[in-house]
């Protein structure tokens, strides 16, 4: 994937993200991750201040989230503080960050509405009992089936949906909020410019509230989305009855609720695999999700998944690599709003606001809607892009752009390798020698499949054809059942002039898939 656009404006990796993406100095282990942490003073300050710029930005949107489900606020803000803990030793990918998210929200809120938080928290621990299996079965390997088009268009609908997440914020609030939202983005782009041993998210933050506070000005905070909590989460399990009826109100929303969470927890890793030119156990992270998702259950959370955001700002932003950046976004996120809630809640809106737009920013691939990459960009992929952002961005959900995404590029595939099949007359022979020719052959070049073969019949001269006619698949494939249909009914429309056919040229799987199913789909060969 081309790089995106970095908060400094500039394009490419930084020589820090280069200096990162050695595999041997990051690896992916839980041990050896760690230990790769601590393994220089600039690089612990580098995953210690990641964490804690990443804690700050996920107490505005877990109590969001919380909002969107129907649930307590502590509810959206225990879910991100286990979901992030948890990921940090079971993912398999360091430094992506795993917590309560808009996408599951929206999978549970009816599951919060309709029958109660109990319900919501019995979906959560089936949905992550799902995600195990699914894992362990090997769903993380249908990632090779997501095209290149439908991971930029995903990328870029996420782009839009953290900015558009960030509007109600800039929507009736009073005038000084948009000079320190544009402060805020000034310090993104510029102070990384000076230095960058602080993150400039965090010295955003820290400055902006420190302006607030000064000066005493009147502009919304983090006190004001809702209550935080003042005591720690504790174990417990949902009250609900453990019978056929319980289980047939949660498992629709609990499988939508594992596959939506694989899905965007997949997505994100082979985008921060980009990122950082390094590799991830993707399988070890759809178990890992689900892992976190029992813990985040039985500790009375919401579930989640990774966050793109998040990650964004750990990872590009904070320029984090290892899990210690994952497990310190959770803990931080703890001691903030149960032991330092009044003091976090004098944060001002605006600087989280300015860090999430640049975010936004920093995820969007400008590369991808340059002009003069339109200009040669076949229209296809484009379209398959399109369709992603726009069915994401419609719907709010992740899960239904990618898969519309997909579904638009195979139909765009099956139609380019479709118009890829030709069939031309090749011989024509007077085996008699009466001067009439009595055998004509016919050459099919291409992949024969449903697309390729539906107009295959219509190819042939049945009335002015020879007696005999020979098809040559020397350099033809049968893919499916829907071809050997087709060729049953050109041999019946032969058979019914009084002609024979004979297909030759055929080995392997294709001449085997033939003669399985040839007269046996409804016609007669």
């Amino acid at each position: 994937m081309n790089s995106v656009p970095t908060a400094s404006g500039s394009t490419g990796s930084s020589s820090r993200d280069s200096a990162a993406s050695s595999t041997s100095e990051f690896p992916i282990g839980v041990g050896a991750s760690f230990r790769a942490a601590f393994s220089s003073p600039a690089r612990l300050r580098t995953e210690v201040l990641a964490g804690l710029v990443v804690a700050l930005a996920l107490i505005p949107e877990a109590i969001s989230f919380s909002i969107l489900a129907g649930v307590d606020p502590r509810v959206g803000l225990f879910a991100s503080v286990t979901m992030a803990v948890t990921i940090a030793f079971t993912g398999g990918r360091p430094a992506m960050i795993s917590a309560a998210t808009g996408a599951v929200a929206l999978v549970v809120a009816p599951v919060a509405a309709n029958h109660g938080l109990e319900y919501l928290i019995a979906t959560v621990l089936l949905a992550g009992v799902l995600q195990i299996v699914l894992s362990l079965l090997g769903v993380a390997k249908l990632m090779r089936f997501i095209p290149r088009s439908v991971m930029i268009g995903f990328v870029n609908s996420l782009a839009i949906l953290i900015f558009l997440a960030q509007i109600p914020h800039l929507l009736g609030v009073p005038w000084l909020v948009y000079p320190l939202v544009a402060a805020g983005i000034v310090i993104m782009v510029g102070f990384p410019r000076t230095t960058t041993i602080v993150p400039a998210p965090l010295v955003a933050i820290l400055v902006i509230a420190g302006a607030v506070l000064l000066f005493g000005w009147t502009v919304p905070d983090v006190a004001d989305q809702g209550e935080l909590p003042t005591t720690l989460p504790s174990l417990l399990f949902p009250d609900v009855p453990l019978t056929l009826e319980t289980l047939e109100i949660i498992a629709p929303y609990a499988l939508a609720t594992a596959l939506v969470g694989l899905m965007e927890s997949l997505l994100t890793a082979k985008l921060v695999d980009d990122i950082t030119e390094t590799h991830s156990d993707k399988t070890r992270e759809g178990w890992g999700q689900g892992v976190a998702n029992l813990v985040t259950g039985f500790f009375g959370g919401m579930g989640g998944c990774a966050m793109i955001g998040q990650t964004m700002i750990n990872v590009k932003e904070s320029g984090a690599r290892t899990r210690l950046s994952t497990l310190l976004a959770g803990v931080f996120l703890l001691i903030l709003v149960v032991a330092l809630g009044d003091i976090v809640g004098l944060i001002p809106m605006a600087a989280l606001v300015a860090v999430m737009v640049m975010v936004s920013v920093g995820t969007f691939d400008w590369h991808s809607v340059h002009p003069r990459t339109l200009r040669f960009m076949p229209l296809s992929e484009t379209l398959v892009m399109v369709v992603t952002v726009v069915a994401t961005v419609w719907t709010g959900n992740l899960a239904i752009g990618v898969v519309l995404g997909v579904v638009t590029a195979m139909v765009m595939f099956a139609r380019r390798v479709a118009h890829m099949t030709t069939v031309e007359k090749v011989a024509e022979l007077d085996t008699d020698h009466d001067g009439t020719v009595d055998t004509r052959t016919y050459r099919v070049t291409g992949e024969l499949f449903w697309a390729s073969s539906n107009d295959l019949v219509y190819q042939f001269d049945y009335s002015g054809d020879p007696e005999n006619v020979v098809l040559d698949l020397t350099d033809a494939d049968i893919w499916d059942a829907s071809t050997v249909a087709t060729l049953d009914a050109v041999q019946q429309k032969y058979a019914e002039k009084g002609k024979t056919l004979s297909v030759i040229g055929l080995d392997g799987a294709s001449q085997e898939r033939l003669d399985t199913l040839s007269g046996r789909l409804g016609g007669a060969f």
